[in-house]
């Protein structure tokens, strides 16, 4: 049974007998590996906050980035393999660019999502590539409003009033689903995303450093400095 299996383990283009693309699969596990992130759409625009997880006290806070600015009012946080995740928020910044350089306009937050969303899939269906290990939370305001979505390494994105991805998720997700209300302003989301930013720890362990950013209406994506963090957090 094991030797069956692994004829499937290997190739990503061969589905096993029960449909399952196990490789997709194995990616999946590599974000739920990743430290914890959460999305809250708010009122007036969305909140990323994300744990940073700070392993040594030699290493340089500022070198390790959870939070990005994809486009002057979209930003992502990502989970999983970093190497993996810093290749896709290139390509979003690049569709983002072409989207104004071609029609004069911004990109709408779905229509990135699904660009970045597409690539993801193309790397699921050829021989010779693997999925990527990472997953996105990508927020942000266009036309029609603050946005949240998130990527899947199977290239499925879903849209959510707040959502988590990574090592704590599942906690993270049960204490948005109870404590989230439509309308919150940012303080209110930023106190919920950190609540379920600290539901997703492992027991006995402390929440490090947070990577934090955000979106107004009328505003631009804009990353958060610690000095920020604690006059917004009373930390």
């Amino acid at each position: 049974m094991q030797s069956a299996q692994m004829a499937y383990d290997r190739a990503i283009t061969v589905f096993s007998p029960d449909g399952r693309l196990f490789q997709v699969e194995y990616a999946r596990e590599a974000v739920k590996r990743g430290t914890t992130a959460v999305g809250v759409v708010y009122k007036t625009g969305v909140i990323l906050l994300a744990d940073k997880r700070i392993k040594s006290p030699l290493i340089e806070e500022s070198s390790i980035e959870k939070i990005f600015v994809i486009d002057e009012q979209i930003g992502a946080a990502t989970s999983g393999l970093i190497g993996d995740a810093r290749i896709l928020i290139d390509y979003a910044r690049v569709q983002a660019q072409s989207e104004k350089l071609t029609y004069g306009q911004n990109v709408t937050v779905e229509a990135l999502v699904k660009k970045v969303c597409d690539l993801l899939q193309q790397y699921t269906q050829y021989g010779g590539v693997r999925p990527f290990g990472a997953s996105l939370l990508i927020g942000g305001i266009d036309d029609t409003g603050p946005h949240l979505f998130e990527t899947d390494p199977s290239g499925l994105s879903t849209g959510y009033k707040a959502d988590a991805i990574g090592a704590g998720r599942d906690q993270a997700i049960e204490i948005l689903e109870k404590e989230y209300k439509e309308g919150m302003n940012l303080q209110e989301a930023a106190s919920l995303a950190l609540k379920a930013l600290k539901a997703g720890l492992e027991q006995g362990q402390s929440l490090g450093t947070i990577s934090a950013g955000y979106i107004n209406q009328g505003e631009k994506f804009k990353i958060m400095s610690q000095e920020e963090l604690k006059r917004l957090f009373n930390i």
